[in-house]
Parts: structure tokens; C-alpha cells; sequence
């Protein structure tokens, strides 16, 4: 860390590091609620069809379309409403409550170009080609100054009520508050490309494999698929040479073809590691998305995690900044609080899959069988998996005694103003009553909506899609109390 400069920096609300998924989601919310955002990321330019990530799963497909980017998106991939493993476990995504009973496959620059297009919409500053280099938190001044290496090797400062690495796994932001981040590599020298095929798969998502190597094709609808595939016998560092001919032989050893592909527009070796950093907030530098958790690409989740993340961490710091809540501190710190719990969950499900696709022993693949026969025969234990794969049946821990529905996630519901995810364009908390309540004082913008029918329970929902406070019979005051709270 630096020393405070001596000269006065240049000044934003928030400094986000980063410009992937979750930092350009973070920043269009901010912006959207008027404040001033900054976004600084080390590549050129976004433009790149080099991702890892593919999928996106029903419950980051609902907080785009409570920023009306859903319907978009899905335009640019392709809806996949069974998940099928091994050969022999497959999960009905189509069961799930939502609106969007399915994942959709589709590369991640189409995710950001999206959340790219609303983010300068909505005013954020970008900054490419910039990386941060130093931090210092000023306690006195009550900011956080970054030095800035720009695209002439210059230095600049950067002074900051709030900074948010969201910057990869590799994090300068983590690195320069000095936090560990725990973990192990849980697999080696796995081949990444995006590749022409002369034979089309018969699934849309095709993924097998045995204790020797394991492989999955999915298509990204334009004619390219995404290949990944991971041998036993060649464990080969990630500096090493990669080639077409070895991920033909994965494929053809995991999944009996390689379906003629040819045609690599790109090809890397990478490894996959399980770590989480001990905190996702230091003074007033947050983490989010790969810089605060990694974890195997088994089940897709990587970027949806970053995303959500994103989405608990946006409006709970507009919160702050527009001095809407009277308790900031608390309101910050159950960012680490909420967040950190799901991050632990997604490292031991996805690690728990990759552990499974690469079993080797009898008894390894015997636990595997009879895992797969249990999601596949018992309805509570698939409906489990799939809300926890797609993010729906993520919930977060409720105070004692409060209503059973408090926490949840709170689906798109149909209201007589309209959907509730319509509603949550605002960025703002909504209120749901029956017809005859009166809307109360609110110190924070409010929008209030009504049940269409004649229910009578009372939902304060967050911006972020999940439930405040609820009740089923509330008197005016509990409901002014829990509205100014």
C-alpha cells in the first residue's frame, strides 16, 4: 500500500476494478441511482470472444430482467431445459418456478455487451487499459485513494468513497489489501477451445466421461461450440502447448467422438482451483465475483455467482451513498454476510460434481451411481439440486422470529400494476398489499403495488429481488416501522 499523495486526486463515489460481468453490472446499478462510478479494467478493450463461461442460469436470467435485459439475451443463445451428467443423471430445469425454466446457453461477451451498453447508458466512466497498481484506505477523509497506471505507463490517483475489486481470480485489489486466498487447485491442464463441428452432437449439451477423462460440447448457436475436456494421463502445466489433436483424443476417450471438429478460433490450457478469500469487505474495499471466490466451471456457476453478488452489493452501497439507511456500517457489512455463505455452498456443489466426473476407483463410482440414482428417482432431492444449480432456491439467513417468508427470494409475481420484476426497474424496494392499504411514509423512494386477488399477506421486497420483511396481517404501525427500517 502507498502513502496518501500529496495533491489532490481526482473524485468518484465508487472506483470498481474490473470489468467483467459482475463489475459491469455492479457499476450500471450504481450509475442508474445517480452515482458516480468509475470502471477501470487493464484490457484494451471488452470485445473478445475468448470466455469460459457459457451458461446462464433462471435466477441471473430474473435480475436481468428486473434491469429489463432478459428477453434480449436470450435472443442470443439457446434455452436448455434438462442438465444430463454422467450418461446417466438428468435434471428437468423445467420444473423450476420461474419464468425462465431453463438455462441459456450463450457466450459470456454477449453478457456484457448487454450489461456494457446499459452501464455507459447510465453514465458510468470507463477506463481501459488502466490498471490499478496501489490502494490506501483513509480513515480521516473517509475514502480510499487507487494509484492508476495509464495507457502511456503515466501515473494518476484516484480518490473514492468506495472501491469494489471485481477484478478475477488474480485480483490487484485483493493483492494490494493483503488478504489470503485460501484454497487448492482441484484440477489440472484442462483444454478450453471454441471449435467448428462436422458432426452435430445429439444433445444440445453433450457431457460424459469415465475415471480416465471427461469432455462436454455445447453450442453457442452461431455455428461455434465450446469444447472442455480433461485427461488423467496428460497433466500437463498451463504453460505448456496445446493442440486441436489432443482435445480430439479427450473427446474421443470421454465421449467415443470428437464429432470432426476443426477450425479453433482459440485454444488454452488453464487449471481449476477452489478458493474464497476470508472477507468480502475491508474498511471500505469490497470484493466480488472471481476476486472474492473461484471454483470448478462443473455446473456453470461462476459468472451467475459474480453477477448475484453484484446485484446484493449494488443498492445496498446507493443505499449509503444517498443516505437512505440509518445504520450504513450494518447495512455494508451483511454484503460479507449473505454473500459469503453462498460462495462457500458453490465451491463445495461444483467441487462436488467435478470430484463425481472424475472418478476413478470402484467405490468412487459406485458413490457416483447411487448419487445419481437418488437425484434421479427422488423428487425433494432433485428439485433441490435443481434450485440450487440455478440459483432459485438460494436464500439468505433470516433474523429469529421473524415471518417465514423474510429472506427468500421472492418470485416475478403478477400484481395489478404489474410484474414484480417490472416493478424492480426502478432499483428501489417494493412494497406489496392488499387493495385497500394505504401506502406509508417511505425516507427512501418506494414503489407500492398491489395483490390482484384478495391475498393478504405484506411483502417489503429489495431491490435485489429478495424478501425484507413480511406479514400476513399487519397493522399500520409494524408496516411503518418495518418501511422506515
Amino acid at each position: 500500500m502507498t502513502t496518501t499523495p500529496s495533491t489532490a486526486p481526482e473524485t468518484v463515489d465508487v472506483l470498481i476494478v474490473g470489468a467483467g460481468p459482475t463489475g459491469l453490472l455492479l457499476a450500471g446499478d450504481l450509475a442508474a441511482q445517480g452515482v458516480s462510478v468509475t470502471l477501470v479494467e487493464r484490457r484494451p478493450s471488452r470485445t473478445s470472444n475468448m470466455t469460459r463461461a457459457f451458461a446462464v442460469h433462471a435466477r441471473t436470467l430474473e435480475l436481468l430482467d428486473s434491469r429489463g435485459l432478459a428477453d434480449e439475451l436470450i435472443k442470443t443463445g439457446t434455452p436448455l431445459t434438462s442438465l444430463r451428467f454422467f450418461g446417466k443423471l438428468s435434471l428437468d430445469l423445467s420444473r423450476l418456478r420461474t419464468r425462465f425454466p431453463f438455462v441459456l446457453i450463450t457466450p459470456q461477451y454477449e453478457v456484457e455487451r448487454a450489461l456494457e451498453r446499459r452501464a455507459r447508458t447510465a453514465g458510468v466512466r470507463f477506463r481501459h487499459d488502466t490498471e490499478l497498481t496501489t490502494l490506501h484506505q483513509n480513515p480521516a477523509s473517509q475514502s480510499v485513494t487507487a494509484e492508476l497506471r495509464e495507457p502511456d505507463g503515466s501515473r494518476t490517483t484516484l480518490a473514492a468513497r468506495y472501491l469494489v475489486g471485481t477484478d478475477g481470480m488474480r485480483s490487484p485489489v485483493r493483492h494490494a489489501l493483503g488478504l489470503p486466498f485460501p484454497g487448492r487447485s482441484v484440477i489440472r491442464s484442462m483444454v478450453l477451445a471454441d471449435v467448428r463441428l462436422t458432426e452435430k452432437p445429439s444433445d444440445i449439451l453433450t457431457v460424459s466421461g469415465g475415471g480416465d477423462a471427461f469432455a462436454f460440447i455445447v453450442p453457442f448457436g452461431d455455428g461455434w461450440y465450446r469444447v472442455m475436456g480433461w485427461h488423467r494421463a496428460h497433466q500437463a502445466p498451463d504453460s505448456d502447448p496445446v493442440d486441436l489433436d489432443e482435445l480430439r483424443e479427450i473427446c474421443r476417450v470421454a465421449l467415443g467422438s470428437d464429432y470432426g471438429m476443426h477450425d479453433a478460433r482459440w485454444i488454452s490450457r488453464f487449471h481449476s482451483d477452489e478458493r474464497q478469500v476470508p472477507s468480502y469487505r475491508t474498511g471500505r474495499v469490497f470484493l466480488a465475483g472471481d476476486a472474492a471466490h473461484v471454483h470448478s466451471p462443473a455446473g456453470g456457476q461462476g459468472m451467475n455467482t459474480g453477477l448475484q453478488d453484484a446485484a446484493n452489493l449494488s443498492w445496498k452501497l446507493a443505499a449509503v451513498l444517498r443516505g437512505h439507511t440509518a445504520d450504513p456500517e450494518a447495512l455494508l457489512d451483511s454484503y460479507h454476510t449473505e454473500r459469503h455463505p453462498v460462495g462457500t455452498t458453490v465451491l463445495r456443489t461444483s467441487g462436488a460434481l467435478v470430484r463425481l466426473a472424475m472418478a476413478r476407483t470402484p467405490l468412487q463410482r459406485t458413490v457416483r451411481t447411487m448419487a445419481a440414482r437418488t437425484l434421479a428417482t427422488i423428487r425433494p432431492a432433485s428439485d433441490k439440486a435443481i434450485g440450487m444449480v440455478s440459483g432459485i432456491a438460494i436464500s439468505y439467513r433470516a433474523p429469529r422470529g421473524t415471518h417465514p417468508l423474510t429472506a427468500k427470494r421472492a418470485p416475478d409475481l403478477s400484481l395489478r400494476e404489474g410484474r414484480l420484476h417490472q416493478l424492480l426497474r426502478d432499483g428501489t424496494f417494493v412494497l406489496i398489499t392488499p387493495a385497500d392499504a394505504a401506502t406509508p411514509a417511505s425516507p427512501a423512494p418506494l414503489v407500492h403495488a398491489h395483490w390482484q386477488g384478495d391475498r393478504t399477506t405484506t411483502l417489503l421486497v429489495r431491490p435485489d429481488g429478495y424478501i425484507a420483511w413480511a406479514s400476513d396481517h399487519p397493522d399500520p404501525v409494524a408496516l411503518q416501522a418495518a418501511v422506515t427500517r
